[in-house]
């Protein structure tokens, strides 16, 4: 309750004002303008990672690469032939004549997720070809 002081009249008691002083709320709410303003960038998380340059060469592509790709429907193809799950191994050992030495490039849609494409690369491990490269985009092609 607020009071208002000022020049006292003899017929005029202290009268009640009903306006809210508003100071205090101020004060709190500036108060918790700054806490919250110091706590927000403590709260979100940011990593920083330092990634090590990469001395290698790029490894020179052979004249007729196997491309194993898995599409956006989780399908699977060799070159441009679509190859079931269980005979990839069968489908990989035509197209490189059996040698599981070759190296065989791997390539996946943007929409496939991370679990499917490491089934798809224990799919070729389980085959036996152990040499397997990711393909991505570089500046706008395959690299």
């Amino acid at each position: 309750m607020g009071a208002r002081l000022g020049t006292r009249r003899a017929d005029d008691d202290l009268t009640e004002t009903h306006e809210i002083n508003v100071t205090p709320f101020i004060d709190v709410m500036l108060v918790l303008l700054i806490i919250f303003m110091v706590a927000a960038p403590l709260a979100t998380v940011d990593l920083g990672v330092d990634l090590p340059a990469s001395t290698a060469a790029p490894q020179p592509r052979p004249d007729k690469p196997v491309f194993v790709s898995l599409r956006a429907d989780l399908s699977l193809a060799i070159g441009e032939d679509g190859v079931p799950r269980d005979g990839l191994g069968a489908a990989l050992a035509a197209a490189t004549h059996g040698n599981k030495d070759e190296r065989v490039f791997l390539r996946a849609d943007k929409a496939v997720s991370y679990g499917e494409l490491m089934a798809a690369m224990n799919l070729l491990r389980d085959a036996g070809y152990l040499k397997v490269a990711l393909v991505g985009l570089d500046g706008g092609g395959e690299r």
